[in-house]
């Protein structure tokens, strides 16, 4: 290993590590809140409603709506995490030391990232671990299933990373998942099978990535799709390649992270 090579591991695993620490410090905020959301979603919907509506899909209702819930759990954790730690280290102004010294800016970027990765992750396991409480089945392809709740979080990390890069005070970090993530999610499928909407509105929904991702889940977890697995993955990466570009090159120039 290069001295070049062990110093970015070494910026790395630091910023990692520090993200990690800083949630499972709050734990009682960060990771049970989701937990606790996902019963009462469980319950009212999946059980109380569920009964009503019905198979979706030819699936019983609490199955179809499990893999949806635990998607979401992982875009709104591994998103809100990157951008209120960024945000909070421009605020602080920490983000300087980092600045200044001779770590590259992927690293810092990938440092970030990760930490959403794990947390996204980790509320997602315990979200799973409640849907199967309830009843839901087991796993259809848990290697797709981990693959698809991996690149969903480390999408919306990016995303986070984004929002916490323009964010110039405690609002703006707040103001797009309220008015953007949180009707991309509800619209993308989690309650319902796209297949029985109009086609004009099946249309509609292909233009919502998280579609593809909750689609690319529950094959995952049910061996049921509403479109190609394939097309899934393809939709997935494009965002990440892109969404890793931009970061990369705003931190080049400096946008939101130097006075």
């Amino acid at each position: 290993m290069t001295p070049e090579t062990y110093s970015a591991w070494i910026a790395y695993s630091t910023i990692l590590r520090k993200e990690v620490t800083r949630f499972l410090r709050i734990w009682q905020q960060s990771l049970v809140p989701p937990m606790v959301t996902a019963i009462l979603y469980l319950v009212i919907f999946g059980n109380l409603i569920g009964e009503r509506i019905g198979p979706m899909a030819g699936i019983r209702y609490i199955e179809f709506l499990a893999p949806g819930l635990v998607l979401m759990a992982v875009i709104t954790n591994a998103y809100n995490n990157t951008s209120s730690s960024l945000f909070s280290a421009k605020f602080q102004r920490s983000i300087e030391e980092l600045l200044i010294s001779p770590t590259p800016h992927w690293v810092i970027l990938l440092g970030y990232v990760s930490g959403g990765i794990a947390r996204g992750l980790m509320v997602g396991a315990g979200v799973c671990a409640v849907t199967f409480a309830f009843g839901a089945r087991g796993f259809h392809a848990p290697l797709i299933a981990l693959a698809v709740a991996c690149l969903t979080a480390m999408l919306f990390a990016l995303g986070g990373f984004l929002n916490g890069l323009f964010a110039r005070k405690f609002d703006d970090i707040s103001t797009i998942p309220t008015f953007v993530l949180t009707p991309l999610i509800y619209l993308g499928g989690i309650f319902y099978s796209v297949s029985l909407l109009p086609e004009f509105w099946q249309r509609v929904s292909w233009g919502n990535p998280i579609f593809y991702m909750i689609s690319a889940a529950r094959y995952g977890f049910l061996g049921f799709s509403d479109i190609g697995l394939g097309l899934s993955f393809v939709i997935i990466l494009g965002f990440i390649v892109g969404l890793f570009g931009l970061c990369l090159w705003l931190m080049g120039r400096g946008i939101g992270i130097r006075s």
